[in-house]
């Protein structure tokens, strides 16, 4: 089955940043559909801005449809994806080094980080909406603490990978995982 898969990068990078022109690629050689969303500014700290350009880039949401997100661009997914018609389904979400609280922050990144770590998320709409959920998370991430692996089992039933010494994710050229579970489904 050929799938939309649309690509979601976080703070301060884009489609061109670490691992995901390499995804890009590889999708587009097995015949996906591929679609980079990118922020015209990445470092905005607005909640809407993301959502409503996830909005604008999206033309349809189906079975067919899977997002890969990096950071913060799984929440804005999942804040995307709660605001979706009832009866929207689609085929599933993989996120890189997701949150929903941060560690380590200076003052800066704690203005910008704010407003996604306190307003609330529902849960169970996002997960009326999507078939899987699969995150990968670093067991040395300096803003991603391991309490957030629980969160994500928890509260979306999500299928997790914890990788040794992978850190933000945003050295990594490629992660093979995410190939992976993108071709199985």
């Amino acid at each position: 089955m050929m799938k939309k898969i649309y690509l979601v990068h976080g703070w301060k990078s884009n489609s061109d940043s670490f691992w995901f022109p390499w995804l890009a690629n590889e999708l587009g050689k097995k015949g996906h559909e591929v679609f980079s969303i990118d922020f015209v500014e990445s470092d905005s700290s607005r909640i809407e801005d993301w959502v409503k350009k996830i909005k604008e880039s999206v033309d349809c949401l189906d079975e067919k449809v899977f997002f890969v997100a990096h950071s913060v661009g799984c929440q804005a997914v999942l804040r995307f994806l709660e605001k979706a018609h009832k009866h929207v389904r689609i085929g599933g979400c993989v996120f890189v080094a997701p949150w929903l609280d941060l560690i380590n922050l200076d003052d800066v990144e704690m203005r910008i980080a704010h407003n996604w770590i306190n307003s609330e998320i529902n849960f169970e709409r996002i997960k009326d909406h999507v078939g899987e959920i699969f995150c990968i998370f670093s067991d040395n991430d300096i803003h991603v603490s391991e309490k957030e692996v629980e969160k994500f089992k928890e509260f979306l039933g999500a299928e997790i990978l914890i990788k040794k010494g992978r850190g933000h994710f945003s050295d990594d050229k490629k992660i093979e995982e995410v190939l992976k579970f993108l071709s199985k489904k």
